[in-house]
């Protein structure tokens, strides 16, 4: 396969975005990932392991229509928000004003995830740590019931739900995510909890958001250009790629949004249905299959056999389960690779591929990621 470096090195400004703290996010990836759509004649968009949606916003604002999808329940609710909505921020402003009025009450959030201060431990007497502080899992519970008694309309809802989220994210004391919670608390979590109306906007395009397994999705769907972020398997050895991060790490944007009140287990008191053995990805399988390829890479392959798509930008990780080689492979089965871009994180340097074994030959280095911009066959 020929691999082609046709394009300029044009810095492209993204658009501001707007999401919690997340693995794997895309925001420092954002105005590389528009330069390299900018290079195609795309008109629509898949986002198709949308997360924090900041992609799809992206994308929105920039003029694209944008198909977001992802399997969770927070990310749908996210899209709904930021892509469904059509009206200007002042129009949800009486609500976030309403849920910021309402008095502080104890409930199950209070009960399973508050914690007091403790001259600034974290750790409780029943030997738990918290993610947040015992004031705000209070006003937590007294907006997250009110939502509920309201039965908003749907976007309404989403905007209410995003806003309780992203407020919550300010105010947590953890690392990002909701698998461990750090023993001293953090500074920003003796906050008050205060919402904000999200930075919603509106567009000309009637864009769409799915909460749908990618390999349903795709093959029906048709569009212009993909982008695939799948959910890789974790390089960290305390969390070893047979877990299911982005199931876990999340889980409690899962249990506020559905607001279901899960049986829960071990120390951060996850939702059951998030345990190991239940919850799985196969873009986070770590196993090889019979024939010695990694899962994981077979599922990169029929992800892009499968797109209803021109054009598609992979990201790539560094510490993903694919190799290089094995990677490259799918790749030139594929289609034509119109370009690579590099991002080392560690050292900030991001720098366009013009050869195949140019990027093969950094892939084994830590801490880079890497965008494929690829002409489908």
């Amino acid at each position: 396969m020929e691999t082609i470096s046709l394009f300029s090195d044009v810095v492209v400004d993204a658009p501001r975005t707007e999401g919690i703290k997340y693995t794997g996010s895309k925001l420092k990836l954002l105005p590389h990932i528009l330069r390299l759509a900018r290079q195609v004649d795309a008109k629509t968009v898949l986002d198709g392991f949308s997360g924090s949606t900041r992609v799809s916003q992206a994308f929105a604002k920039s003029g694209y229509r944008v198909l977001c999808n992802d399997i969770s329940v927070w990310s749908n609710v996210f899209g709904t928000c930021y892509l469904l909505n059509d009206k200007g921020r002042g129009a949800y402003q009486g609500l976030i004003d309403h849920l910021n009025s309402l008095p502080p009450i104890d409930g199950w959030f209070t009960e399973n995830y508050g914690g007091w201060p403790n001259g600034g431990c974290a750790v409780q007497a029943d030997g738990l740590k918290k993610p947040w502080q015992i004031h705000n899992t209070r006003k937590l519970d007294a907006i997250r019931q009110e939502i509920e008694n309201l039965a908003l309309p749907t976007v309404e809802r989403a905007v209410a739900l995003t806003s309780l989220i992203l407020a919550l994210d300010k105010v947590d004391s953890t690392l990002g995510h909701f698998v461990s919670y750090l023993k001293d608390w953090s500074p920003r979590s003796s906050n008050d909890l205060v919402l904000k109306t999200p930075s919603v906007f509106v567009t000309e395009e009637e864009h769409q958001v799915f909460r749908r397994d990618i390999f349903d999705l795709v093959p029906d769907t048709p569009v212009d250009l993909a982008y695939f972020d799948p959910p890789y398997g974790s390089n960290n050895e305390k969390m070893p790629p047979s877990r299911v991060r982005y199931a876990s790490y999340y889980h409690l944007w899962t249990t506020i949004c559905l607001y279901d009140n899960p049986e829960l287990f071990g120390k951060a008191k996850r939702r059951k249905d998030t345990s190991d053995r239940v919850a799985t990805s196969v873009f986070e399988e770590f196993r090889r299959n019979d024939n010695g390829r990694f899962v994981v890479v077979e599922a990169i392959e029929r992800l892009i056999r499968s797109a209803k798509a021109r054009w598609i930008i992979l990201s790539y990780s560094s510490g993903g389960r694919a190799t290089a080689d094995e990677l490259n492979q799918v790749l030139t089965d594929s289609g034509k690779l119109l370009e690579v871009v590099e991002v080392d994180y560690k050292k900030n340097v991001m720098a366009g591929m013009k050869w195949t074994n140019e990027w093969i030959c950094e892939a084994d280095e830590p801490n880079r990621e890497f965008l494929f911009l690829i002409e489908k066959r």
